[in-house]
């Protein structure tokens, strides 16, 4: 599909184009074009094509691409997504990043500019709703409180008045490094447990040389966890939450041992446990449990 979307873009930028033209800028050959051609027919683009040893393809005179049309959940989605793959060095980030600001509307080319504010120390995760980072990120770019209610790792909900200093992504979850007017002090906030954010009058002065990410990872460092896990990975690799050293060291702090072992569950990798020794009794529960034949379902009569 993103061919067929360059294909178009081609036809919009040039009056005609032959298939041998649109096959060298599309890196296909002339058959593959022809399907192109039949994709955006079917399509609804009024794709015109004239045959012969001059022959080619053009839009129908007169017609142009309608503009892109996006809610603030799918503008930020989509930039986010650009963002994402720039930090994984995508090279067609920054220009596709460009082409998709150029067509927003101004009141939401203006929030989606704000996101160039957040941080990933790890790639995205699922996002949580794009209007709740898009205002949360913007307030960090004005300095700006923020109401909301917001529900604890314990399950309980308070409404929070905070001053957000910044969205950082971490371990595939979203953050917001941000002042608590109630506690007085920084705190980090999960963004998937907020809702009803409201924006307030000015907030507080981040300190000076703050760093959003530094941030959330120190808070993280600093939770009395109940217990330390410390696994030797066959090999280096990416765990959401954990540090992993270049030899494959895996240091984690878990509430849970059953968690702990559904987590290494899904490792590719082959794993030694170094402690606790009560992660072997987990894995071995789930192993157990996993090795079950599953029910066979009761056909319907």
């Amino acid at each position: 599909m993103s061919k067929v979307l360059e294909f178009l873009e081609v036809l919009q930028n040039r009056p005609f184009v032959t298939g041998a033209e649109a096959a060298r800028e599309l890196g296909v050959d002339v058959r593959t074009v022809r399907r192109y051609v039949a994709a955006v027919q079917e399509l609804g683009f009024p794709v015109e094509g004239e045959r012969g040893p001059a022959g080619g393809y053009r839009l129908r005179p007169g017609y142009k691409l309608p503009p892109l049309m996006f809610t603030e959940d799918e503008a930020a989605a989509v930039v986010l997504g650009l963002m994402s793959a720039r930090r994984l060095g995508v090279p067609t980030s920054d220009e596709a990043l460009a082409k998709i600001n150029r067509v927003l509307p101004a009141r939401l080319r203006a929030r989606t500019e704000s996101l160039e504010h957040v941080a990933f120390t790890s790639p995205a995760g699922t996002a949580p709703a794009g209007e709740t980072v898009l205002a949360l990120a913007d307030a960090a770019r004005r300095q700006r409180r923020v109401t909301a209610r917001y529900t604890s790792h314990s399950g309980a909900e308070a409404d929070r008045e905070i001053t957000p200093y910044g969205v950082v992504v971490h371990g595939g979850r979203w953050y917001v490094a941000a002042y608590d007017h109630h506690r007085g002090e920084m705190r980090t906030f999960r963004v998937d447990r907020m809702r009803g954010l409201e924006m307030g009058g000015a907030g507080e002065t981040p300190p000076e040389g703050f760093d959003a990410a530094e941030h959330v990872l120190r808070s993280f460092a600093q939770v009395p966890w109940t217990h330390e896990v410390v696994v030797q990975l066959e090999r280096h690799q990416h765990v959401p939450l954990a540090t992993v050293t270049p030899d494959g060291r895996l240091t984690m702090r878990v509430e849970s041992l059953d968690y702990m072992a559904r987590v290494l569950a899904t490792l590719d990798c082959d794993f030694t446990v170094v402690k606790p020794r009560e992660l072997e009794t987990a894995l071995n529960r789930l192993a157990t449990r996993l090795a079950r034949p599953a029910a066979a379902s009761t056909p319907p009569r």
